[in-house]
């Protein structure tokens, strides 16, 4: 008899204090664009998508994300996007700090040393706000200004499938 293995789904990601979370969501029931609203409670910019992967791994990429400096992220959400591909609407930053992008690159390291296979697209940073759309006005909005308290490592469901998200580990960005 052959054992399952626990598999999890799960991603490094900033996560919006309340009163931006807040703000996120206010932003998203405004757009001019169809689609479905993320819901309030997931609304994050993911640094690192790990994937579905075995249990044992999740604990190796969260003890070894303990060891990376973890700057203070500060960054400016000043524009709307739409990707066609995965169809979704976002807002995120028109000038990302290095801060960002180098941690970003430092989390999908420490997955890849793990023996995740990442995608290898480049960096893009920016906060789901609906998803399958298929029309949207894009361009610079007002300036929210965001400075990232923690970064979190997400659980987004379980044997490879979506799910409810739960924070497995926090950490403070200084």
């Amino acid at each position: 008899m052959s054992q399952e293995i626990d598999r999890r789904r799960v991603f490094f990601a900033l996560w919006p204090d309340d009163a931006l979370r807040d703000r996120l969501a206010r932003l998203s029931r405004e757009l001019r664009a169809n689609g479905r609203l993320v819901p309030v409670a997931h609304l994050h910019l993911t640094l690192a998508f790990a994937g579905v992967v075995p249990a044992p791994v999740v604990t190796r990429i969260a003890t070894d994300a303990n060891r990376l400096a973890r700057p203070a992220i500060r960054l400016t959400l000043d524009r709307l996007g739409h990707f066609r591909r995965p169809r979704i609407a976002w807002v995120g930053p028109s000038d990302a700090p290095a801060e960002l992008d180098a941690l970003a690159q430092s989390l999908s390291g420490i997955c890849r040393d793990a023996g995740v296979a990442m995608d290898d697209r480049p960096f893009r940073p920016h906060v789901t706000l609906r998803r399958f759309v298929t029309r949207m006005a894009s361009g610079p909005i007002e300036p929210i200004a965001w400075v990232a308290p923690e970064m979190v490592l997400i659980e987004s469901g379980r044997g490879g499938h979506p799910g409810p998200y739960r924070v497995l580990q926090r950490w403070r960005l200084a």
